[in-house]
């Protein structure tokens, strides 16, 4: 299918070929029929993205200091992979659509093939000829309704303004300014008048002006004298009820403006981007509400809402960005809201980059609607060619043929540069949801096709091995999927979010014992790690082991803070650091117990483990997210038989013994053994040699991480024995 991309690093717009995307569970399969382009923000984002590096380093100092930091603690190399893989991600634009249901998954009733949605949401409504939304994020076109796609098309942006008037409060016989007459501010206009209001526009543009009175405005003006004037002349004095600003400017002058004309006790809302630095007199003389709409009603940036479908019952949250979005429909429906007089140019999605020419161009401020328009021969594929050589044929070459599963940001900045740099592979496919994320991952890393759909590659013959790289909920069921299609399998850790899945996957790999099964526990392969380990090899164990990770926050919404999605941080994450404590003591864990640590204005969830292992070895995990990200993120002492080792943050080993030092220390890069982990692997199944780190061992590990979230539930000591999984065999 075609998409419209836009390149981080220089802005260029183009449109691409790109597999359609997947039906995901609780969302919809839609083919696209129209789509609109907002002049405003997506005018400012494109903006964005066609600034020099230097020039975006100077509009958000936020992320200088953020790469700064990590080179400080990481090295200056691996700064400068993340910061290349961040820009080298395409951005797909577009947030407001409309068109056809051709799937809908099962757990979804009240959608069916064939019916006419409008869809809303960055990175779900974009410009494509097909798109995978989830059900909260569109509404249905009544079968009934003469509203047709490109009229549908303006949905997500009438249910911003929709949501702008409602936060506003007003009420019949109200008098609104509304201040900037662009697509938003028009659209207002026709809601505030089908709302029983009396409306007063301004726009520093007359044919905005202009246009605004056709569609219903009682007055309009062009300059802020002049709308002062008509406010006060209207309100006999007074001043408007409500102000609502639908402008973009960096300025605060529009915000002080609306302090000046609002009557005492009046309402101004912001809608558009604005500059917030408020003239204290006006707003305090006269107790001005102020507040700000954010985007198209409640559920907007709530997860749980918008990606899972968790509706708020209406009696306690009526109007839902949902049931905006069905509200909005209704007035164009009803003809009292008219957004085709709004069109101004349509163009077809092979044409799409002179359509954002224009409304960067030097008229720009004279478009409104532009539209998307999309033929009707867009074709349904989830697989894209990008080399000439079949899928199931040519078998030959490299005995390791791989396909990937995932194209997020570990996997582009990780996992994919260290499956490049190693020998013995073919590349064959890589597979993302997102058709965009796939097309990029396949381009960058030299794979020979792109997919959408994972069974394209377990049912491949061409692919005899399966990287998982996907979010921590899909790993259990892929990596047995994986292994009944007879793939070998290297898994991102953790392997698997609970003890049942565990138990499946161990009987899973005794039916099929010809395949390798590896799970990335990376820092067992990191050259300081491994010269660690060759130390406390000539000591006498038993060994403690202090293990301290200055682990830093996730927003709380973060999908690995999702019991669902990610589990948790300490399945997720703290199953790294279990294993290498493992590793250095080469014994196993055979009690664990896990307390959790609160500290004052901290997010998240800080935990200390205490591991007791077979060979009377002891090791404390100190993970802790109230820390400063700029300090090093991890640093693992070990004492024992006379001597001391310690590593910190894989870039610098101290050892100590008979009262003599050495320190080792890398300079410009930070290595983890990522690289390694996968050489090691792709050798042992090409030369048929031992696992790089044995079965059982990952097995252990696993379940120990595994009972470390018992001990947390149960605040006491769990005991780490495989007989736990018995019950599930």
């Amino acid at each position: 299918m075609k998409q419209l991309l836009q390149r981080a690093q220089d802005g260029e717009i183009t449109v691409v070929d790109v597999p359609v995307p997947k039906l995901l569970p609780g969302c919809v399969l839609v083919r696209i029929a129209a789509s609109l382009i907002s002049p405003g923000t997506e005018r400012a984002a494109s903006e964005f993205a066609s600034k020099n590096l230097w020039q975006k380093a100077r509009s958000r100092p936020d992320l200088v200091h953020e790469v700064l930091r990590k080179a400080s603690r990481d090295g200056i190399i691996s700064a400068a992979s993340a910061v290349r893989a961040r820009l080298d991600q395409p951005i797909s634009l577009g947030y407001s659509s409309a068109g056809t249901v051709i799937g809908v998954s099962e757990e979804i009733t009240d959608v069916a093939v064939g019916d006419h949605v409008a869809c809303a949401g960055v990175g779900y409504a974009v410009h494509a000829e097909f798109a995978c939304v989830p059900r909260l994020l569109l509404a249905k076109v009544a079968a009934e309704s003469a509203v047709t796609p490109e009229e549908a098309a303006f949905t997500t942006i009438g249910a911003v303004a929709l949501h702008g008037v409602r936060i506003a409060e007003v009420k019949l016989g109200d008098v609104v300014a509304v201040v900037g007459l662009g697509l938003l501010g028009q659209l207002t206009i026709q809601i505030l008048r089908a709302a029983g209001c009396r409306v007063i526009g301004m726009d520093i543009l007359r044919e905005r002006a202009n246009l605004a009175l056709r569609l219903g405005s009682d007055a309009v003006c062009s300059s802020s004298e002049l709308l002062q004037d008509k406010c006060l002349r209207l309100t006999r004095g007074n001043g408007v009820d409500s102000v609502l600003i639908t402008a973009a400017s960096a300025s605060s002058e529009v915000v002080n403006l609306a302090g000046r004309i609002a009557r005492d006790r009046g309402t101004v809302v912001a809608v558009g981007t604005v500059g917030m630095e408020i003239e204290r007199k006006p707003y305090y003389e006269k107790e001005l509400n102020f507040r700000v709409a954010r985007s198209y009603g409640p559920g907007r940036y709530d997860s749980a809402y918008e990606e899972k479908g968790r509706d708020y019952p209406i009696g306690y949250v009526r109007w839902t960005e949902t049931r905006n979005m069905e509200a909005f429909l209704q007035l164009v429906s009803d003809r009292k809201v008219d957004v085709s007089s709004l069109i101004t140019h349509r163009f077809p999605i092979s044409q799409a980059p002179a359509a954002y020419e224009l409304i960067k161009g030097e008229k720009q401020q004279a478009n409104l609607g532009v539209v998307l328009l999309y033929p009707g021969h867009a074709r349904d594929g989830r697989r894209l060619r990008l080399v000439e050589k079949a899928l199931s044929a040519n078998l030959g070459g490299e005995p390791v043929r791989i396909g990937v599963l995932g194209a997020g940001a570990y996997a582009l900045s990780t996992l994919l540069p260290a499956i490049k740099r190693s020998t013995g592979i073919r590349r064959i496919a890589v597979c993302a949801a997102n058709g965009p994320h796939a097309l990029h991952a396949a381009k960058r890393f030299d794979f020979e096709h792109c997919v959408t759909d994972e069974q394209e590659i377990l049912d491949t013959p061409a692919v005899n091995t399966v990287f998982i790289a996907t979010r921590h909920h899909l790993h259990a069921r892929q990596v047995v999927a994986a292994l009944k299609a007879g793939k070998h399998v290297f898994c991102e850790k953790p392997l698997c979010l609970t003890e049942a899945e565990l138990a499946e996957i161990v009987q899973v790999h005794a039916r099929h014992g010809d395949q390798a099964l590896m799970v990335g526990f990376n820092r067992r392969f990191a050259p300081l790690a491994i010269r660690m380990k060759a130390f406390l090899a000539e000591l006498t164990g038993p060994f403690a082991i202090q293990y301290r990770i200055n682990a830093g926050s996730l927003p709380p919404d973060h999908w690995v803070n999702d019991p669902e999605q990610g589990g948790s941080r300490l399945l997720g994450e703290v199953c790294h650091f279990i294993d290498f404590a493992s590793f250095l003591t080469g014994s196993r864990p055979v009690q664990v117990q896990a307390t959790d640590v609160v500290f004052a204005n901290s997010l998240g969830e800080s935990v200390i483990l205490q591991l007791k292992f077979a060979d009377d070895s002891h090791a404390t995990i100190s993970y802790l997210v109230n820390g400063d990200r700029a300090y090093s993120k991890e640093r693992i002492e070990a004492f024992g038989g006379g001597g001391v080792a310690a590593l910190d943050d894989f870039r610098s080993l101290e050892l100590v013994k008979h009262g003599r030092r050495e320190k080792i220390r890398t300079h410009f890069r930070q290595d983890k053994g990522h690289h390694a982990e996968i050489q090691k692997f792709v050798d042992a199944i090409q030369f048929g040699l031992e696992a790089p780190i044995p079965f059982d061992e990952v097995i252990s590990s696993t379940l120990a991480t595994l009972q470390a979230c018992e001990s947390r539930a149960s605040g006491r000591p769990s005991s780490v024995n495989s007989s736990v999984l018995s019950p599930y065999a």
